[in-house]
């Protein structure tokens, strides 16, 4: 083992760099004045005396007094157990303090237990960023089945879901949107993509709000700031199986009364260009 091994061997001890350096010095002759150990450990004058005087203090050098003061190093069997038994000494009074803090903190947190939110498992979102992710994580969450009122203002536009095309292929999808997908041909090659996919989509004249159904579990409905205006909405996440099965039933009844895409693309499209 070289000397620099040595160094962290010993600084993990609990000795300084230059503690260690000046230390293995020392052990190298019987005696060094403090200009010797400074030159042998490459250490800078100004600081040697605080280093051996250190080392004195944690019983690793004594000092010889005379004309010159000189330093001795501490045999290596008892320096290095000295260290040791420093560090176990210091781990034992940490497991004291722990158990002492256990003791103090375990009846605070076993009351705490005893105390929920009656609220816990609704969640508010304002934020377009926060109601992109929560979305995306509830996207990915999806066991079985994900049903969908999608329509304006869109925190994440049809055209640009990657994830939800994703569950649209491994799960049951179904989803409901207003014909005004049609004014924009992005979002509606967007809703085309989804049905591809595997999604079977249902078009209305309009959706009383936006909604998401997940495993029969989870819901998240938007609603709209009626004093800020359409484009600031409240999104409400609840995971609450008796609502989610309520809102399943009044889904099914929406969807059931709407047209499938090519329906809809005529009577909405079509028919207007004719007209036109």
């Amino acid at each position: 083992m070289d000397d620099g091994e040595l160094v962290g061997q010993l600084t993990r001890l609990g000795l300084t760099s230059y503690e260690a350096k000046a230390y293995l010095s020392l052990i190298k002759r019987d005696s060094f004045t403090a200009a010797q150990v400074a030159r042998q450990a490459a250490l800078p004058r100004q600081r040697i005396y605080d280093v051996l005087a250190s080392l004195v203090q944690k019983g690793l050098a004594v000092a010889r007094p005379g004309t010159v003061v000189k330093y001795s190093a501490t045999p290596p069997e008892i320096a290095i157990n000295m260290l040791v038994q420093a560090h176990r000494q210091e781990l034992l009074e940490m497991e004291q303090g722990a158990r002492t803090m256990v003791d103090m903190l375990k009846p605070a947190y076993e009351a705490g237990q005893t105390h929920s939110d009656p609220l816990e498992y609704i969640e508010v979102l304002r934020d377009r960023r926060a109601i992109n992710e929560r979305f995306a994580e509830l996207q990915a969450s999806v066991k079985k089945e994900i049903l969908v009122f999608t329509k304006p203002p869109y925190a994440t536009p049809p055209q640009e879901n990657v994830e939800g095309l994703d569950v649209s292929r491994t799960h049951e999808a179904r989803a409901v949107y207003e014909f005004g997908v049609f004014d924009d041909p992005d979002v509606a090659e967007g809703v085309r993509q989804f049905i591809e996919a595997g999604e079977d989509a249902r078009f209305v004249p309009e959706l009383p709000l936006k909604l998401v159904i997940i495993d029969e579990t989870i819901v998240m409905f938007g609603m709209e700031d009626p004093v800020a205006g359409s484009n600031d909405i409240t999104i409400v996440v609840v995971e609450h199986s008796s609502l989610a099965r309520v809102l399943k039933t009044a889904f099914d009844a929406i969807w059931a009364g709407g047209l499938t895409f090519a329906q809809a693309y005529d009577k909405v499209v079509t028919r207007s260009v004719h007209t036109a």
